[in-house]
């Protein structure tokens, strides 16, 4: 059976390690939680393409059997900087990818150090607490360049017959300048435009709008760097041609902003 793509909004800092977090997080909580009895199996493991990981010239895929943790974070309480998500890596996995990326002529290569950042663990933590199926991260490229991440979701498109779930994890809107003052307005239009794009849009007009996506409104102001963007372009990639579906939306989410996340293929 084949799986969808996703493409989540995966929150601020170590939020699910947080009860005073928590609280301000339940309906992204309760989207990402719901997230295996969408898919309705266990996958054989999940790819994980996180805005926190980017790499110049090469797409980097963790080969470790068992990675690490990688803190990304500031400011946060002690002990989240001790928390472990102990999911085995998967080298099979990881030998997977390079085959298809190097099938498409996209340069990549094993990264053995790699451990699991925020983007990653965060998500899979509450999806999958148990923390009993394995996961691998795939870098974005430091350039950015929609096509690119696009032609790496349909290079990677097979792997969602292999029971591999694909997860881009980013944010729909991501400005922390302005997170607190001035994005709620920037962050609506934004998602607005994502709405129509990704749900209601002919799907074969849906790589050029984005690849196009600074003409969005807005565009500028809800992702000065588009890292958090991207992941988006590699989950809608690798389900080019099925149909999208918003499986998380808040129009007061976080600090006051519009945030959402989005399913590429049917569910279970």
């Amino acid at each position: 059976m084949k799986l969808p793509t996703y493409f989540i909004s995966h929150g601020g800092g170590p939020w699910p390690y947080m009860p005073e977090m928590q609280a301000s997080n339940t309906a992204l909580a309760a989207s990402l939680a719901g997230i295996p009895a969408q898919i309705g199996r266990k996958p054989e493991a999940i790819l994980m393409v996180s805005a926190h990981w980017e790499t110049a010239g090469t797409f980097k895929v963790m080969s470790a059997s068992k990675p690490g943790m990688v803190y990304d974070y500031h400011g946060f309480p002690a002990h989240t900087y001790e928390v472990r998500y102990p999911a085995p890596g998967a080298p099979g996995l990881a030998d997977r990818v390079l085959q298809l990326l190097r099938a498409a002529d996209l340069p990549v290569q094993k990264d053995s150090q790699r451990g699991f950042d925020h983007g990653a663990f965060v998500p899979a933590f509450v999806m999958y607490p148990d923390a009993d199926v394995p996961m691998v991260q795939l870098s974005i490229d430091a350039q950015y360049d929609p096509e690119r991440h696009l032609a790496l979701g349909r290079a990677l498109a097979p792997l969602r017959n292999e029971g591999v779930l694909i997860v881009g994890s980013g944010l729909s809107y991501h400005n922390l300048r302005r997170i607190y003052g001035g994005g709620a307005a920037a962050s609506a239009q934004f998602d607005a435009w994502l709405q129509q794009t990704l749900l209601h849009s002919p799907v074969e007009q849906r790589g050029q709008l984005l690849r196009n996506w600074e003409n969005a409104p807005a565009a500028r102001l809800a992702h000065p760097r588009e890292d958090h963007l991207i992941p988006l372009m590699v989950a809608a990639g690798a389900a080019e041609n099925e149909a999208a579906a918003c499986v998380y939306h808040e129009a007061l989410a976080f600090a006051g902003i519009t945030a959402s996340s989005f399913r590429f293929g049917p569910a279970a």
